[in-house]
């Protein structure tokens, strides 16, 4: 037995076999209590319908020759003591019942010694519909000596010396039912233990064919399981929608193939993470070697030094440690961004009023890189729906990211254009360009264009710009040829004033 099947067998199959065992124990009973019922109702009806006549014969029979009644109206006790003898040497099953035409008990031989307390009156509704149904169908009535139930019987009316009534003979009496149950509780004992005998042993043969056909299926997907826990991870079940469990088949398998695909991103997250630190070490390794070379050299020559010296050092420093700025920043930014911890806030805004306060904030920039930055004057005042701050942190990391990639006497144009429901912001400059293998992976994180140019960035500012538009639900195009300047393309939805 393999691992699998153990752990499925001491629980589930347990379980099955009580559940079986319960199902043929409840079922055995039920069989004996129908069974009884039925082959009690069945002797019952059989019994009525041999003795319909009975009531008939004694009518024709004894009253022929004798009255039921003296001359003085009282019953005729001996005629009766007689009939009672004739019958029961017979048959000591039967009770017969002398009854008036209202149903009332005028004599029986049984009630005499009867220590409880007979019943004097039974009703006639049975005995009528015994005589018109002609004693043909089964039909219960009173029982005189147990009020309250109901026998089987035999009835016919008689007309004697002006008085009619009806002869009422009970065809089962209380004795006769307690030899009867006697017997018959013997009966369906050993009737009882033979078909449990072989209940047991046929339950036992389909049970185990039963419990091997409805485990099959999840024999397999536990042992699937079983494979994909200990490292499997290629373990799927086989034609899942023609199991007998279809739902926990195919909801294995997409669990599995969610837990193998979070396992791969976590994996290239590892990757990529271990790719970011070595290259956030290496951005920071040279301000910081540079800056420790610098204060070393205006600590150790600082009397030997000229004010001009000293103050190009300083300088030196100074825009290294804005560059350590820039980068711890952009860092925390980009992991806030990353780590989904940054919701855009949208509302209504002028994109063509932030684009001039970003022509003008970056002019001083472009100037001093002899570089011609430029508003292309828009026909009309953009409205867009968005997130003002992240918005203007993406134009400003595409608008320095065109200018340190734009020689002296180049340009950079901003360029806004309604198209239907979306305003076009299209950032385009005359710069170095990006080779065509290169550009679709210019916004991976530490992505670098050119490996051998003295112009490479921190590596974040357009992978900053590509999870602010993820969060705009927009994209960003970059159309580029080495050496005639690159554009950078993005949509933002219209707000259209009311």
């Amino acid at each position: 037995m393999s691992k699998s099947e153990k752990t499925l067998t001491p629980k589930l199959v347990k379980k099955l076999w009580l559940a079986f065992i319960l199902l043929v124990v409840l079922m055995g009973a039920s069989y004996m209590l129908i069974t009884n019922h039925f082959a009690g109702k069945h002797y019952e009806e059989t019994t009525q319908r041999l003795n319909a006549e009975v009531a008939n014969h004694v009518i024709a029979e004894k009253f022929k020759d004798a009255s039921p009644f003296l001359e003085d109206g009282t019953v005729n006790k001996p005629l009766f003591g007689d009939l009672m003898h004739d019958m029961m040497a017979v048959n000591q099953g039967i009770e017969v019942y002398l009854l008036d035409d209202a149903g009332s008990i005028l004599y029986s031989v049984v009630l005499v010694h009867d220590e409880n307390t007979p019943a004097k009156q039974v009703s006639l509704a049975p005995i009528k519909q015994f005589i018109a149904e002609k004693g043909e169908k089964y039909v219960v009535g009173d029982d005189p000596r147990n009020p309250g139930q109901q026998k089987i019987f035999s009835a016919a009316p008689y007309a004697v010396d002006g008085r009619e009534g009806y002869i009422y003979i009970i065809l089962a009496s209380t004795n006769f039912e307690t030899v009867s149950d006697t017997l018959m509780g013997q009966y369906f004992a050993k009737l009882g233990i033979g078909a449990t005998v072989l209940t047991t042993l046929f339950s036992i043969l389909i049970g185990l064919l039963a419990i091997w056909f409805l485990t099959k299926n999840l024999r397999l997907i536990t042992t699937t399981v079983r494979r994909f826990q200990e490292g499997d991870l290629g373990a799927r079940i086989e034609n899942p929608d023609d199991s007998d469990i279809a739902i926990f088949a195919n909801s294995f398998n997409e669990m599995a193939d969610t837990i193998t695909g979070n396992i791969d991103k976590m994996q290239s997250v590892d990757q990529l993470r271990r790719e970011l630190i070595a290259n956030v070490s290496h951005d920071l390794r040279t301000p910081l070697a540079i800056l420790k070379g610098y204060i070393e050299t205006l600590q150790i020559k600082r009397e030997s030094l000229s004010e001009n010296e000293k103050q190009e050092y300083l300088q030196i420093t100074h825009d290294n440690v804005d560059k350590l700025s820039t980068l711890i920043n952009q860092l925390f930014e980009y992991s806030k961004l990353e780590a989904e911890q940054v919701t855009p806030v949208k509302e209504p805004f002028s994109i063509t009023e932030l684009s001039y306060d970003l022509i003008a904030k970056f002019n001083v920039l472009a100037e001093q890189k002899q570089i011609r930055l430029e508003l292309d004057k828009p026909k009309e005042n953009s409205m867009v729906f968005a997130d003002v701050s992240l918005v203007e942190r993406a134009l400003q990391n595409l608008i320095e990211n065109a200018i340190k990639y734009t020689e002296p006497k180049g340009k950079v144009t901003l360029s806004l254009q309604q198209k239907g429901k979306n305003v076009e912001i299209n950032i385009t400059d005359t710069g170095t360009g990006i080779p065509v293998n290169e550009q679709p992976f210019i916004f991976d994180r530490y992505k670098q264009v050119d490996k051998n140019t003295k112009k490479q960035g921190y590596g974040l500012g357009l992978a900053i710009v590509k999870k602010i538009m993820d969060l705009h639900d927009t994209t960003i195009t970059v159309l580029s040829k080495p050496k005639e300047g690159s554009s950078f393309i993005f949509n933002l939805p219209a707000y259209q004033v009311s």
